[in-house]
């Protein structure tokens, strides 16, 4: 498996049999003439994980590509798309995606809660979109949330302890002015057995070796 990070929540990920972008955001750059696409993934509404305007131009470039969002963002988009909720299974060019989590993570009491599906691929990698999305089994891969309105970096480390992968790329940085300090937090208080690797941009990572 191979992962391309465009910045922020947008990923590329190559199963071997299946390629899928996941959340084409308005602070990610790169992906637009992303071509080869078997799904597109969106884990829920806000702009930094999806843009209208943005994501029409991958789907022109991807006419075939499934286009997978949970139901609160097909009706933010007015746009064909496949709706799923948690729960759901979904075969993509042979391989599986699991729908997880279910909601946001809370921003203020004062701000409602949207929901936010988190996306995990062949059982390996965890996209876990806005929220600490609980997993029930080991995994491979977690891409973390690093900087965020609703995250505290204490916080984050809590999670990637409580998932505790093989590898943790961190994503999610753009509101960041200096995201290595969260890098370097994430690495130092990481526990055993989880390398943090932080993914050049637009640069296909193996993630078999890390």
């Amino acid at each position: 498996m191979q992962l391309t990070h465009y910045g922020h929540a947008c990923v590329l990920v190559d199963t071997g049999t299946a390629r899928i972008l996941i959340d084409p955001g308005a602070f990610s750059t790169g992906f637009e003439g992303v071509t080869g696409l078997d799904a597109i993934l969106v884990t829920h509404q806000h702009f930094d994980h999806v843009v209208p305007e943005r994501l029409d131009a991958v789907r022109r470039a991807n006419p075939s590509a499934r286009l997978i969002v949970d139901s609160q963002t097909a009706s933010e988009l007015s746009l064909d798309a496949e709706t799923v909720e948690p729960g759901r299974t979904l075969s993509v060019a042979g391989a599986t995606v699991e729908v997880l989590g279910g909601d946001h993570a809370v921003i203020h009491p004062d701000i409602p809660v949207i929901r936010n599906n988190g996306y995990l691929v062949d059982g390996s990698l965890l996209h876990p979109g806005d929220a600490y999305t609980p997993v029930d089994r080991p995994i491979d891969t977690l891409l973390l949330p690093t900087g965020a309105p609703w995250l505290k970096a204490g916080d984050a480390v809590d999670y990637l302890r409580s998932i505790a992968p093989r590898i943790a790329v961190p994503i999610h940085e753009a509101v960041l002015a200096d995201p290595a300090l969260h890098y370097g937090l994430f690495t130092n208080l990481a526990p055993k057995g989880t390398a943090v690797v932080v993914a050049d941009r637009e640069k296909a990572l193996d993630l078999k070796s890390g």
